[in-house]
């Protein structure tokens, strides 16, 4: 069983597809550590983010996702750079990485690769990596909401938030047209428990 659960930035979808794993009792999968992770190797090797030569870089180096319980780590050779990925500076530049369509199917085939059953969070995976997904869910907030719930995870201000959320959701809109079969969720005015709760009961019906 695979479920997908899309989204724009900080609409809280890694924490929402945990909870709905560990409901379940299967693996979780976050979909955009494989970008955050390209973003770092490229930036600490000094490559040219806007240039097509980071995609034949990329599969000279060895990156994998490794699930952990409801965590995922992952590595760069042998080094574990999952605390490293989460950072105003990869914020900022992920998307320019991921806007390039050969990094994007260099992921595709990384994920395409997981196997049994795993809820997955992510931009496209229920329109492009697994349209054939026994569920799929499209979850939002506004995004002075996204802001503040990201506000303790970095080092800006609210309102430097606010801005750099929306700067993102337009550089990511590509990226973004949710799946016919998906149901929309809007989390501003939820608890996170009231959304997990809401996905299971539509999965269990």
């Amino acid at each position: 069983m695979v479920v997908t659960i899309d989204g724009p930035a900080a609409s809280g979808k890694s924490s929402v597809a945990k909870g709905v794993a560990k409901a379940l009792d299967i693996a979780f999968i976050s979909s955009g550590l494989f970008y955050r992770a390209a973003t770092y190797t490229a930036l600490t090797r000094q490559w040219a983010l806007g240039n097509d030569s980071i995609c034949a870089a990329l599969k000279q180096v060895d990156i994998n996702l490794v699930p952990q319980g409801r965590e995922n780590q992952m590595w760069l050779g042998e080094e574990d750079i999952s605390e490293k990925l989460h950072s105003d500076l990869i914020d900022a530049n992920v998307s320019l990485v991921a806007a390039k369509p050969c990094v994007r199917a260099w992921v595709y085939e990384c994920l395409k690769q997981v196997e049994g059953s795993f809820v997955i969070e992510g931009r496209d995976m229920g329109t492009v990596v697994f349209p054939g997904a026994a569920y799929k869910f499209y979850l939002t907030a506004r995004a002075p909401i996204r802001a503040q719930r990201r506000l303790s995870e970095r080092n800006s201000n609210l309102q430097e938030l606010t801005k750099a959320i929306q700067e993102r959701d337009a550089k990511d809109a590509k990226q973004l047209t949710p799946s016919p079969e998906a149901i929309h969720i809007d989390s501003s005015d939820m608890t996170l428990q009231e959304v997990i709760d809401h996905i299971l009961r539509f999965i269990q019906a």
